[in-house]
């Protein structure tokens, strides 16, 4: 294994706890593996780990492009998850959303709150 990918999967690990590296892996296996290797190399082991931003904002800006998308609700919820264990509260995760339903549409900011009741409700 070479040191993006060690390095991805651990801080893969760390951010996602039960949706971990090999799961990703594993999803991808018969189709593309190779996409979820790249996904754990580049985003995991090398994106999220440059020292310009912590991982906290990192992960909601994450949140708040994929709200921006309007159709990426589980990645919003993988993601707040993430940004909960990256050290972000309920209220930043929560505000983040709020500031893009003017900017993005309220039925997408609207959806992913929804999916935040589920993600804090295990919190």
């Amino acid at each position: 294994m070479n040191n993006k990918l060690e390095s991805g999967l651990n801080l893969l690990n760390r951010l996602h706890g039960g949706h971990t590296g090999e799961t990703i892996l594993n999803s991808f296996a018969e189709i593309c593996p190779k996409m979820a290797e790249m996904t754990i190399e580049i985003v995991f082991g090398d994106i999220l780990q440059r020292p310009q931003l912590d991982l906290k904002t990192r992960e909601l800006a994450i949140i708040a492009s994929l709200v921006t998308l309007g159709h990426s609700l589980p990645q919003v919820k993988s993601h707040a998850e993430a940004a909960l264990n990256a050290g972000a509260t309920k209220e930043e995760i929560t505000e983040i959303i709020l500031q893009t339903a003017y900017f993005v549409g309220f039925p997408a900011a609207a959806n992913a709150m929804i999916v935040l009741k589920e993600v804090f409700s295990r919190c």
